[in-house]
């Protein structure tokens, strides 16, 4: 008796007050200290930081100013991270939604905490469970487990039954009793999956990644050869390890590093002004890459809601519609609105299924917007609530008989009536059949007999924005795939309405294979327009588009969309939609608007194409640093140039031009192949430049020049050649650009002319023959790189 009371009545005050709470860590992203970890012990900054620290004993602080780099890149990583952590914390308690539980006899909302062992826990549609338990009550009540089991269809759940923190619930309604709470539920555990921080895919930053690496091992056996070599011509040891510092140095992308943070961060923080959180900074590449997007019919063509059109009686032995003589309204509660009146008996058990639901979904709210109240004498006997697997719901009304309302092509078995919601349906109506039933059980089996009563349609509200932004993907050529649980021709009809390229072709997808990918993947492509989509088959088109080489993202809200979400190279939740969709995916559109796609899409392709643009620049400079490495440790010369000389000519045709190119518009798609690419640019660019500075350099030091004199027509070979190499990277040129481009050798000549900067950099510009010879060497250098950049193909014109 005492286990009835508990149960009808929840725990007493007494009995919280001493059973154990619901806390567990909340975890959204890496600690303070992993951020700190992560973004200053680094290969990189160790490198640098030991070159750094050669410099500032043996050469001038002007030397070691490349050591900066290492501050500000930690800087972004660190102060860039925090942000994203900060917002997902917050994120994170927004997403608390209340819990509803029963203590002291009374429904009360508590907080997610507040939860403790024991505590009887009621559950709607839509709630998620935060703890484990055992079912109390159940009135229909279907959990959906695909977190945890994988598995789309919902599970009947019965008193008894146990259930799991991490399911939702999405359909009927019940109650169930705290079993397992904190770290001691699986939610702890799903949690601690769902939302540590992990990096999604990215060949750029793997991309970069390797090429430190590489250089990395590469820097030891070069930078010791150079060390050697600059000992034993050098008169004394600061001139020694100031030029091998000055070589070393060169051949580290260290602002490759830099910029490439700066643009992540930039594009985050711009996306970030659109109410678009993106969770991984390397989503933003992923962003870039996309040519498949699946959209869900609803909360993006459509939005929120729909509105009750019309109920199409049924007539005749035959099912045919007839047109009916409109009776009596049903009556309704004093002070209401009064409402047009609707055939009866269909009126009276269409109102009396709308109302059934406490928490009611999409479809009954638009019939009981008009029909608020149900019928007297309507009560349900028993009820099969509705799901997205069955796609119907029903109720016994005992003497009123069994009435089921769902999609007409679940219901019905052929026959005119079958035939004019097809019609329906096909002008973008959302169509929906009334019937009378012999049994809900049999109709579930697909047994028992039914006959339609009438046809009821809704309007579906089209979102203002959703012509604009399909017109966005297709001018960028991204295909867009709509996936609806709807009747494919209704979905096909509004895409069509809408002007997505391929809107007609429609197909119902539970037509298509599902033990043959490779014909799947050939239906997917040939097709724009899915219904009747099961939860299971959209991450079956997930992996069948990228089987054939898409690069796909998903966007969703629903508990039905996680798997996919998670499975697609891009996953982008609804701010509005389930807290699991929003754990899963890589971006979370906060404001819930579509339009927000193409910003989303854009960001992406600007930053990675300008990223592959600027790291041509760095790899350049990398690849003449070790050819000028090598060459100068095998012959036994001094290194041509020091490494303020490679700090100025980095920072004006590298450096600056890089943060505007790294940051500027584009509608380039990026393609795979990142580092391929750049290999075929960088390395012949890169020996073509160290060959103009050491033929400048070695013309120079053969007279009677000063080895400053010889270094600065080094120096003014380097900045022409790598000058060049700007130039072509550059391209498209517009006015911007133009003037970008056109100012560094300004800057440069002014750097040469004033007697300050010249002394600071240590120029020495007083041998005109070796100057004019350095500029006559790099014209053929630069002539030379155009050729081979040309043959190589690797920059868009």
């Amino acid at each position: 008796m005492d286990g009835l009371i508990s149960v009808a009545h929840g725990l007493t005050s007494e009995q919280v007050a001493s059973a154990k709470a619901n806390h567990i860590p909340r975890r959204s992203s890496r600690s303070l200290s992993a951020i700190l970890r992560a973004n200053v012990f680094t290969l990189f900054n160790l490198v640098i930081g030991v070159l750094w620290a050669l410099i500032l004993i043996f050469g001038e602080w002007q030397d070691g100013l490349f050591g900066l780099v290492i501050v500000a890149n930690a800087l972004i990583g660190i102060i860039q991270e925090l942000r994203a952590k900060r917002t997902l914390d917050r994120l994170a308690v927004v997403n608390e939604a209340p819990v509803r539980v029963r203590r002291d006899g009374e429904e009360r909302e508590i907080h997610p905490r507040d939860v403790v062992l024991g505590d009887l826990i009621l559950l709607g549609p839509g709630d998620r469970l935060l703890v484990d338990g055992e079912v109390a009550r159940s009135d229909g009540l279907e959990i959906d487990e695909s977190l945890l089991t994988g598995e789309a269809d919902p599970v009947h759940k019965q008193p008894g039954d146990q259930v799991l923190s991490g399911s939702f619930a999405v359909a009927g309604s019940g109650a169930f009793v705290a079993t397992r709470v904190g770290t001691d539920a699986y939610a702890a555990k799903l949690a601690e999956e769902a939302s540590k921080f992990h990096l999604a895919h990215s060949e750029l930053r793997a991309g970069v990644a390797n090429f430190i690496k590489y250089i990395t091992w590469l820097v030891i056996p070069i930078g010791a050869l150079l060390i050697y070599s600059q000992l034993h011509n050098s008169a004394d040891l600061r001139t020694a390890v100031t030029g091998a510092v000055a070589g070393i140095v060169t051949m580290i992308p260290e602002g490759l590093v830099l910029m490439t943070s700066i643009a992540f961060a930039v594009g985050v923080v711009r996306l970030g002004r659109r109410q678009c959180l993106v969770q991984e900074l390397p989503a933003i590449e992923g962003l870039a890459r996309v040519d498949v997007l699946c959209l869900d019919k609803t909360g993006t063509l459509t939005a929120g809601g729909m509105d009750l059109d019309e109920v199409l009686p049924v007539s005749g032995d035959d099912h045919r519609l007839a047109g009916g003589t409109p009776v009596p309204a049903i009556p309704q509660p004093a002070g209401s609105t009064p409402v047009p009146a609707i055939p009866q008996p269909a009126g009276e058990a269409l109102a009396a299924l709308a109302n059934l639901d406490d928490h009611p979904n999409a479809t009954a709210e638009a019939i009981r917007a008009r029909y608020p109240a149900a019928p007297a004498g309507w009560a349900a006997r028993s009820a099969v609530p509705f799901s997205s697997a069955r796609k119907w719901s029903g109720a016994d009304f005992g003497e009123h008989g069994a009435w089921v309302l769902g999609a007409p092509d679940v219901l019905l078995r052929g026959g005119a009536c079958l035939d004019r919601a097809t019609e329906l349906a096909a002008t973008g109506t959302r169509v929906l059949a009334l019937c009378r039933t012999g049994s809900l059980a049999g109709t579930e089996r697909g047994e028992a007999e039914v006959e339609p009563v009438a046809l009821v349609t809704l309007k579906q509200r089209i979102r203002p924005d959703a012509r604009e932004t399909l017109g966005y993907f297709a001018e960028q050529g991204v295909t867009v795939k709509i996936i609806s649980g709807d009747n494919p021709l209704a979905v096909s009809a509004i895409a069509t309405g809408l002007g997505i390229p391929g809107g007609e072709r429609s197909i119902d997808a539970r037509t298509l294979p599902h033990d043959d990918p490779a014909r799947l993947g050939e239906l997917l492509d040939a097709h724009t327009v899915f219904g009747r989509v099961s939860p299971r088959q959209k991450r079956e088109f997930v992996t069948a588009l990228q089987a054939r080489g898409h690069t796909v993202a998903m966007t969703g809200d629903g508990v039905n969309d996680v798997l996919a979400l998670k499975d697609a190279d891009l996953g982008i939740a609804m701010g509005a939609g389930s807290p699991a969709t929003k754990a899963v995916a890589q971006v979370v559109l906060l404001d819930n608007k579509f339009a927000t796609l193409p910003h989303v899409v854009g960001e992406g392709r600007r930053v990675l194409a300008n990223i592959e643009r600027v790291s041509n620049l760095f790899l350049t400079k990398t690849f003449y640093a070790i050819v000028l490495s090598l060459m100068v440790g095998l012959a036994g010369m001094e290194f041509p140039f020091a490494p303020r000389h490679s700090t100025l000519t980095n920072a004006l045709v590298i450096g600056i031009p890089a943060f505007f190119l790294a940051l500027a518009p584009t509608l380039e798609r990026s393609e795979p192949g990142f580092v391929p690419r750049v290999l075929r640019f960088a390395v012949p660019a890169g020996v073509l430049c160290a060959a103009a500075v050491l033929v400048s350099f070695w013309a120079a030091h053969s007279g009677t020049s000063t080895l400053l004199e010889d270094q600065t027509a080094a120096v003014i070979a380097l900045f022409l050649t790598t000058w060049w190499v700007l130039v072509l990277i550059a391209r498209p040129l517009n006015w911007w650009r133009v003037v970008l481009v056109g100012a560094m050798p300004v800057l440069f000549a002014a750097g040469m002319a004033v007697p300050f900067v010249r002394e600071f950099f240590a120029l020495e510009p007083g041998d005109l023959s070796n100057d004019l010879t350095a500029v006559g060497i790099s014209i053929m250098a630069a002539l030379m790189t155009s050729v081979a950049v040309k043959l190589a193909g690797t920059l868009r014109p």
